[in-house]
């Protein structure tokens, strides 16, 4: 199946796993909410198969601690410009509005970034 969109942001995190149901209730609301602001497809994935690396790895970029499992996520928009006014717009939304103790995951160490799509 091809992605839909031309641009991609991308997620990596890590995330308690006693937090895990908080974790996709708060996905949930957050991919249900982006989509009003333009957002195609939207994927969270639960780590399951993550070797450590010799010199880096899933692991250590997001500094995962004894009790924590790794998140990879991305989203899908049809381009840059609806994603930079989908997320400005999605930033005032009342639904997204969390004080950061709240979240279940450190943001301090969640690695993200936009993409331009190249094959898919």
């Amino acid at each position: 199946m091809a992605v839909q969109g031309k641009y991609v942001d991308g997620f990596l995190l890590a995330v308690p796993n006693d937090k895990k149901t908080e974790y996709i209730e708060q996905a949930e609301t957050f991919a249900r909410v982006m989509r009003k602001y333009g957002l195609l497809e939207y994927v969270e994935s639960w780590g399951d198969d993550l070797p450590e690396g010799k010199v880096n790895s899933f692991h250590t970029a997001v500094i995962r601690k004894d009790n924590e499992n790794v998140v990879f996520s991305f989203c899908t928009w049809p381009d840059k410009e609806t994603r930079d006014k989908g997320w400005e717009e999605a930033m005032k939304d009342p639904e997204l509005q969390m004080d950061p103790e709240d979240m279940p995951w450190d943001g301090k160490r969640m690695i993200w970034g936009g993409f331009k799509k190249i094959v898919g």
